[in-house]
């Protein structure tokens, strides 16, 4: 009487090592990007922080802007803590512009990622527009951070 041996073939854990792979190929870079804005989220909240205080101060102060050159100017005049971890330097300054005034927040980012070192160093500028009487913030466009980085809001 003939037994059979049971278990793979070489043929199957070839195609299976195979298919693991291909799915690895491709998600250990997504992984990477994904981490990548994980941690550029700290960045974001800290800018958008800055920009509610900023407004608050602009409101409180008849029309005025604050001065803030440094985290450490934004810290005592607005009362915003920036993460040394995510953020090197942040300035809060305002800038005349022919259509109305401009505020800008600029923010250098650091320690975000040691396998993509040409985001540490990239400036993320959040601009603030009063044409239309109110504050509009928005992502500025000569902001140094990739495309694919950039927060959608």
């Amino acid at each position: 009487m003939l037994r059979r041996e049971k278990g793979f073939t070489l043929i199957e854990l070839l195609i299976v090592i195979a298919i693991i792979g291909i799915l690895a190929a491709i998600a250990i870079p997504m992984y990477k990007a994904q981490t990548i804005k994980a941690k550029l989220t700290e960045v974001t909240n800290s800018i958008s922080h800055v920009a509610s205080a900023v407004a608050a101060y602009y409101q409180e102060n008849t029309n005025t802007w604050p001065t803030c050159n440094t985290a450490t100017q934004i810290a005592t005049s607005l009362g915003v803590f920036i993460p040394r971890q995510r953020i090197t330097e942040m300035a809060a300054t305002s800038g005349g512009a022919t259509t109305g005034e401009v505020f800008n927040i600029t923010a250098t980012i650091q320690g975000i990622s040691a396998a993509n070192p040409s985001i540490d160093g990239s400036i993320l500028i959040m601009n603030g527009n009063t044409n239309s009487g109110a504050i509009v913030w928005s992502w500025a466009s000569n902001s140094t951070l990739g495309q694919a980085y950039m927060p959608k809001r």
